[in-house]
Parts: structure tokens; sequence; C-alpha cells
């Protein structure tokens, strides 16, 4: 899912894995930091304010904003401290099973 964004991968030559965000099948370069790759494959939406419902996507990128919450491996945990590995399946947090996902 490469879109138009303003982000660009600097590990081109990273070997690419398969991961799944909200359902849907991205392949991201192996080790790389989750938020960073998810910005670069065009994700902008990485989770709503749960009053509001309001946008949120990774802000400061060193882990003290927790803007770009996501849920894997059954946490919700920051994206940008996360590598990106096989077979993650990421998902805004509290909206899976809400049912209520959106991409």
């Amino acid at each position: 899912m490469k879109t138009d964004s303003p982000f660009l991968e600097l590990a081109g030559d990273a070997p690419r894995v398969r991961v799944w965000f909200d359902g849907q099948p991205l392949e991201l370069p192996a080790g790389a930091n989750l938020a960073a790759a998810l910005l670069a494959a065009g994700v902008q939406v990485f989770r709503h304010t749960p009053v509001f419902g309001a946008p949120r996507a990774p802000f400061c990128m060193m882990g003290a904003c927790f803007e770009c919450l996501v849920e894997t491996g059954g946490r919700v945990q920051q994206a940008c401290m996360l590598e990106v590995e096989e077979g993650m399946r990421i998902a805004r947090p509290h909206e899976a099973e809400a049912g209520n996902a959106t991409v």
C-alpha cells in the first residue's frame, strides 16, 4: 500500500516482510522502526482519541507523546518503540474489537 507520502524509506535495500495493519497487508522493511515504516507506507491515522474520536499519528518519534499507540500482540504499545517483524498484526487500539476499524 504505497501512497504519496512525504516520508521516505532510508533502508531501501532491507528485506521486506509482510505485516497486516487493520487487516490490510503491507510489505515493510524488516527491523525498521514500526511508526516510521507505517508512515512511509502511507498510513496516516494510527488511532483515534477515546472521547472525541480525533485522529492521531506519530508526533515525537521517541516514546514521549503516546500519539502512535497501536495494538499488536494483544497489547497496546507505542509504534515508535517497536521494530517491524514478519507477520505482525497491527490494529488501531480498541477499534478492532469494537467492529469499527477503518483504514
